[in-house]
């Protein structure tokens, strides 16, 4: 399963994963790529004009998990470390999940057990 969060956008044909700056883009790759310097092993960089790149998007992870949807931040070993979506402290206490910030409930969840995985642009 690939996970992701962030943004995404599309340069010269090619999606990547880019972090928006002003008026450029910083396009990341995780193979060498002609005029990518490496940042470090598996990651390089490219800084581009935002007016050159197309389909800019934020991409996240969902699922559902015993019923309830979550985002999905990490994926490790078979489990997925999951944010619940639903805004329900009953249901997040009921999950068993814990309070990473005032109103933000995550988890690790066994992949086996997610449901309905799908990639958003939103």
């Amino acid at each position: 399963m690939t996970v992701r969060d962030g943004y995404v956008a599309t340069w010269q044909g090619k999606e990547y994963e880019v972090s928006p700056d002003g008026d450029e883009m910083r396009l990341y790759a995780t193979e060498p790529e002609k005029g990518f310097a490496p940042v470090r092993v598996g990651r390089y960089l490219r800084i581009v004009l935002a007016k050159d790149v197309t389909d800019f998007a934020y991409v996240r992870t969902t699922c559902r998990w015993r019923g309830e949807p979550f985002i999905v931040l990490a994926e490790q070993e078979g489990w997925l470390r999951v944010e619940y979506t639903g805004g329900k402290y009953p249901v997040a206490q009921a999950l068993g999940l814990e309070e990473f910030d005032f109103g933000v409930y995550q988890g690790w969840a066994p992949a086996s057990e997610v449901t309905d995985v799908r990639e958003q642009r939103v």
